[in-house]
Order: structure tokens, then sequence, then C-alpha cells
């Protein structure tokens, strides 16, 4: 069934075994030695072929256990709203257009000049500003670094680290993006059960225990379920990150200037490779994309390796934009009233449910999450005929299916919560 002479012959034979069905997941390739001995080629180009496979995330390698067929790679949920829908679309997970800066007002402060290659790839008044915004964030001094958003900056450090087939923890639910992300880069997903609290200590002990060589904590307004960690919670992921000091941590604060929720650190001071992720998207908009990287000098050296001032710098024009909003005293005055009001949506739409019955506590963030014991499927069709759009949750699971909804507050007027709040009742009660 499997044929070829040359490495890419092979491994091209293979995928297409995989696209077409031939091949399955789960369904383990011959050994190498057979392999070759079949094809009459050397040992060393079947290892090759297979060695391919497992980068491009075609297959994953178990060892003495062999080579073992992971299925083709398939579109899945994306994060995003919905342009075309009739319908109030509250799926998106978006920031609340009127609380994005006026760019306009800072476009005209900007000085620009020509940035070339090999420059700084970090603007100096922006690593400024972030060094001293960063400094209570980390277990020990660090260094910046600027990429295009917090999943650019966590699929860099995790290919700085790891290699394809390795373990990462990650809380379940989890984000979208972080799923897709870790998929197409060709790493496992380890699941981590989260609750009110974030992550539950005993779940990421039992991952860390089974090989996981990284792991990814949202300690603020976790997407999809709003959680956020708890100073107790904090304390005991630390006292286990700090029994595996190898791991690479990776913090994704990515609500950091909007959350309503305390910072409670949670990396070890013995952890040996660490990073705090600290996106702009939700606070000053999806189209300017910039993260703010906070890690040890050795992560960041690895870091900039794919950040080289030669081709993957983030714009510097960008950067100047979002220091111009974020050094700005009107805007942080802003930014005081937009955390209120993020705050604000969650209360209103809980005290509303509470209205009927349905204590669902208010978490943090743009979303709402209202767990369910069963498929969403059936109560978001009910809620698409009274005229919302929500996002069915179980495209959050990482290894099974997340009943819930995930609904995004963003837009929503009192009168709108209150509507809301009665057709999820209606809905719940049919």
């Amino acid at each position: 069934m499997i044929d070829g002479k040359t490495a890419s012959e092979i491994f091209d034979c293979i995928r297409q075994h995989v696209t077409c069905g031939m091949l399955s997941a789960g369904e383990t390739l011959p050994p190498v030695r057979e392999l070759a001995a079949q094809l009459n080629v050397n040992r060393n180009t079947v290892a090759a072929a297979y060695k391919r496979l497992v980068t491009s995330g075609l297959a994953q390698s178990l060892g003495r256990n062999g080579t073992v067929i992971k299925g083709a790679l398939i579109p899945t949920a994306q994060e995003g709203g919905n342009p075309y829908t009739p319908l109030t679309d509250l799926s998106s997970g978006n920031p609340a257009p009127a609380c994005l800066p006026d760019l306009s007002r800072y476009l005209t402060q900007l000085t620009p000049h020509h940035r070339l290659y090999g420059d700084a790839p970090v603007s100096p008044n922006l690593k400024q500003w972030a060094t001293q915004w960063m400094q209570d964030a980390v277990p020990a001094a660090g260094k910046i670094d600027i990429t295009s958003g917090a999943i650019d900056a966590i699929e860099r450090l995790l290919n700085a680290h790891l290699l394809p087939g390795d373990s990462v923890a990650v809380e379940d639910p989890c984000f979208l993006s972080s799923i897709n992300m870790l998929r197409y880069a060709g790493f496992s997903a380890s699941p981590v059960s989260v609750d009110h609290e974030g992550m539950q200590p005993e779940k990421l002990e039992l991952a860390l225990s089974k090989g996981a060589r990284a792991v990814i904590i949202t300690p603020r307004a976790h997407n999809p379920t709003g959680c956020s960690l708890s100073a107790a919670r904090a304390a005991a992921l630390q006292e286990i990150l700090a029994r595996y000091p190898q791991v690479l941590v990776i913090v994704d604060d990515h609500f950091a200037l909007l959350s309503s929720s305390a910072w409670h650190p949670v990396i070890a001071v013995e952890t040996l490779c660490w990073a705090v992720v600290r996106s702009m998207s939700k606070t000053l908009g999806p189209d300017l994309r910039l993260a703010i990287v906070a890690s040890d000098p050795a992560t960041s050296a690895r870091l900039r390796l794919r950040l080289n001032a030669g081709s993957q710098w983030i714009s510097h024009l960008l950067q100047d934009l979002v220091h111009a909003c974020l050094r700005d005293e009107e805007y942080q005055q802003t930014l005081t009233q937009n955390r209120l009001f993020y705050a604000s949506q969650q209360q209103k739409l809980a005290s509303a449910l509470q209205h009927y019955g349905h204590n669902i506590p208010p978490g943090d963030g743009l979303n709402m999450w209202l767990p369910l014991e069963n498929h969403s499927q059936t109560l978001a069709f009910m809620l698409a005929k009274s005229g919302w759009l929500v996002r069915e949750g179980e495209a959050f699971g990482v290894s099974t299916p997340a009943h819930g909804l995930r609904i995004t507050l963003s837009t929503l007027s009192d009168n709108d919560i209150n509507k809301l709040a009665a057709d999820i009742h209606q809905a719940l009660e049919r």
C-alpha cells in the first residue's frame, strides 16, 4: 500500500492515503525496518519520511510503540462573528466598538520615520513603558519582546522550546484559537479542567506527571468561561509548577488592562523558562494586534530568533501608535471606565438571570459562559428563533465537547440584557 524510493515520495504516498481515508487516525505505520525492507530502501530514508509526517502533524511518534497516524487536518471552528447574520450577534468575542480608542487622535501625534532591516525590533519608547508595566507580573528580571498578538507569541514560544508531538497542558474548555494553533503546529493538547477559580491543581499535576512539556495558563478572564485565578488557586498551581522546573510556563494575561480581577502570580521562582504575554487586541482592538511578552533571558533569546530584525519584527508604526494610546492620560481614564463597563455587563446579565432563578455567577472579560448538562445546539437554535446568535460551547472542549453557550456582552444595552435573560429562561424551560 505504501510505496516510494525517496523520503519525499514515501511521505507523499502516506499523506495521500490519509487524505483519501485509506489510513485512519490511530492506525500504526509499519516499523521502519519492515517498510525499508519492503520498499528496498535504506532505513534512514523511511525514518526521514516518518519524521516529516510527525513534523507536519499527520503522525505522532510513540517511541517503541511506533508511529501512529493522527489523521488529516480538517477545518475547525474559528473565533469571530458572522457579519452576514440577520440576528443580534453575540458569538464574536469582540470588544465593544465604543470602548476602542479614537485612532485619529493619536495618528496626528506620530512623527514617523523609516526603520530599516537590522534596526532594533522593539520601539524604545514602548519597551520602556512595557518594562515598567510588567515588573510586578514576572518572577525575576526579564526581557521585553513584541509579537503580533497573543497566539502569535504562544506559537513562537512553543516552537522555540518544544518538538512536534510534545504535550502542552491547556485549560479545558479552551480558547478556540489556542486549540487550533496547537493542532496545526503539531502539538498534543493535554486538557486540564477549570472551575470558577481556574485550572484545577490535581488535573495540572496529572498532566505534568504524564510528560507535558509546557503549560498555558489564563490568569484572568478565561475564554470561554470568564473565570479568574483566586489567590489560593494561583498559589496551589505555583507550588505544583515548582516541582516541574523544566516545564515552559506561559501566562496568557490577554485581558490585563481591562480585567476587574486581581493579579495573582503563578510562575514559580524555580521555573527555568517562562513568559507573560499581554495582548492589546481586546483593549485597543483586533486591528492593533500586538502583544507584549516579558520572559526570562534565555526564552527571550530563543523568541528573538523568530522575531529577527531582518524579516519578522512587528511594524514600528504599529508599536508607536500603541505607545501613543497607552501613555495618554485621557485614555488611561477611559480605560478605567471601560473596565467598569465590562464588569457591569457581566453583573447585569447575572442579575437578570437570577431574577428568573438561574444562578450564573458573573465572570470577567467580554463573554459570559452559560454551562449546560447536554449539547447546546437545541438551546442555541431556540435563541436564534428569538433573534440571538450565540456561540455553541462544544468546540471549546479539548478532548471532549464542552456543553455550554458563550455569550458576548460587549454590545448589549440594558434592555437587550433583560430581553436576552427572558429568552434564555424561556428556552431553558422548554
